[in-house]
């Protein structure tokens, strides 16, 4: 296990693993897979690893500071989610898109009122793409940033909120349908006294 210490550390700071982002670190850890997540899990660390790309360190005790950023960070890529899929993006393909100032402007825009309410305008959208950096989340490529599989995490969480909504709105259309009366039958006799 030559890379112990260099996925230790990675992983104890909070950071996701991406294929993407550190091929030799994932290679490592593909290939004696069961031997880290054993010995992880002796230490007393969950190694979670997802076949699309990614792997980190379960941790259901999050502090406050680290629960705030996650917030945070859900938000943000909720909005950049919702502004491609309005542009006719692929949801799945969201490591092809280019995050930039002027995407980050159009979704500030299309997001107004949402990201004025937690008092987020461009800027503070772009210190939080560096946050995501730092876990692992995205990578910063000159001018622009590129989305990594660990956003995974949250594309799932925003889709399976999607399913219930969609499923809680189909039950309550089917709940009205079958309380709502038979249309009114005409006799054929109005107007006859």
């Amino acid at each position: 296990m030559p890379r112990l210490g260099d996925l230790f550390r990675l992983f104890n700071g909070g950071r996701h693993l991406n294929r993407l982002a550190e091929p030799v670190l994932w290679a490592e850890l593909e290939q004696q897979q069961q031997d880290y997540v054993a010995l992880f899990e002796a230490l007393g660390y969950q190694l979670a690893i997802d076949g699309r790309g990614f792997a980190w360190f379960q941790n259901e005790d999050l502090n406050a500071t680290v629960s705030n950023q996650s917030r945070q960070l859900a938000l943000l890529f909720m909005v950049i989610f919702d502004t491609q899929a309005d542009a006719g993006l692929a949801l799945n393909r969201f490591h092809e898109w280019r995050i930039d100032r002027n995407l980050l402007e159009t979704t500030v825009e299309q997001h107004q009122e949402l990201l004025m309410a937690e008092e987020l305008d461009v800027d503070t959208l772009l210190t939080l793409l560096d946050k995501a950096d730092t876990f692992g989340f995205a990578r910063r490529q000159g001018n622009h940033w590129q989305l990594l599989p660990a956003v995974c995490r949250y594309l799932d969480h925003f889709e399976a909120l999607a399913e219930q909504e969609r499923t809680h709105h189909d039950e309550l259309v089917q709940g009205m349908t079958a309380e709502t009366p038979a249309p009114f039958e005409h006799s054929g006799q109005e107007g006859q006294a």
